[in-house]
C-alpha cells in the first residue's frame, strides 16, 4: 500500500527508506546538519531508527555571550535534544553570519570601516562542512544529512529531481526527502519529542533577523534580542519600520 505520508515518487531517485537502508549498510557515521527544526529532528530520528550512527552539528546564526554558544532560547532547544539523545550537538558559526557582517547588514556607519578592515572570510557551505568533518575527525567523504524535503517547495523538488537525494560530489544526503509535512509532525509526535519554542514564536526554527523573528525574540527573550543588537545594531529598524 502506498504511504499517504510520502510525496509522488521522482523517477531515478530512490525512496528515502532505501537511502536510509543504504546508509545503514555502509556502517559509517553520518553527520546531521541539525538546525533544531522539525525536518532535521525527523531526519535524525529516522536515521536512528534505521540503525545509522549519527554525529550532530548545529550552525548558529548569532553568537551568544559564551564562546561557541548561541542565543539562549536556541541553546535551550539544543540542550533538550542533547539530554534526550545523550550525545552532544557540536556548534559552529553559520556561513550567513559572516555573509551578513561582510555585507554590512544592519551596521551603523562607524562600524563599517572596522568590519571591512577585519577582512573576515567568506565561507561557503561546502568549505564549512569540510572544516566540520575535519574538526570532528570524520573522513572527508562522510555524508552530511539534511532535512530537505521535496514537498517543501517546487524549487526543492526540482533540485532533487535534477541532482538526486544523494549527492556524491559534495557528500550531501536528504534521508527524508519524500516525506510530507504531516508525516514529519506525526513521526516526531509518535517519538514523544517536543519541538523547540521556535515553533510557538515563529512556526519554524530561528533563521534570520528580519521582523518575523526579531519581534517575537524582543517580546519573549529580551536578553537574546539585546545580543542580536550587539552584533547588528540597526536591526532595531525592523521593529520601528513595522511599528513598535
Amino acid at each position: 500500500m502506498t504511504d499517504p505520508g510520502l510525496t509522488k515518487p521522482i523517477p531515478g531517485v530512490p525512496p528515502s527508506e532505501e537511502i536510509r537502508a543504504k546508509l545503514a549498510e555502509e556502517g559509517r557515521p553520518v553527520c546531521v546538519a541539525f538546525s533544531g527544526g522539525k525536518d532535521c529532528i525527523a531526519a535524525e530520528l529516522a536515521l536512528q531508527e534505521s540503525g545509522v550512527e549519527t554525529v550532530l552539528a548545529h550552525l548558529y546564526l548569532i553568537p551568544g555571550k559564551e564562546p561557541g554558544r548561541t542565543l539562549g532560547f536556541v541553546e535551550d532547544g539544543l540542550k533538550a535534544m542533547e539530554d534526550r539523545w545523550q550525545k552532544p550537538i557540536h556548534r559552529y558559526p553559520h556561513p550567513s553570519f559572516y555573509r551578513m557582517l561582510n555585507n554590512l547588514v544592519f551596521q551603523p556607519p562607524e562600524r563599517c570601516s572596522v568590519i571591512e578592515a577585519a577582512n573576515l572570510p567568506t565561507v561557503t557551505y561546502e568549505v564549512m562542512w569540510d572544516l566540520i568533518r575535519a574538526d570532528l575527525g570524520l573522513p572527508a567523504d562522510t555524508w552530511v544529512a539534511d532535512g530537505v524535503r521535496a514537498a517543501d517547495s517546487l524549487p526543492r523538488r526540482a533540485s532533487i529531481k535534477n541532482h538526486g537525494a544523494m549527492k556524491p560530489k559534495n557528500h550531501k544526503v536528504s534521508p527524508v526527502w519524500d516525506w510530507k509535512q504531516g508525516k514529519v509532525y506525526d513521526y516526531i509526535r509518535a517519538h514523544g519529542v517536543d519541538l523547540p519554542v521556535d515553533y510557538e514564536w515563529f512556526d519554524r526554527s530561528f533563521d534570520g533577523i528580519d521582523h518575523r523573528f526579531l519581534r517575537p525574540v524582543m517580546d519573549n527573550a529580551p536578553e537574546d534580542y539585546a545580543q542580536i543588537l550587539a552584533w547588528f545594531p540597526l536591526a532595531e529598524m525592523e521593529i520601528i519600520r513595522h511599528g513598535i
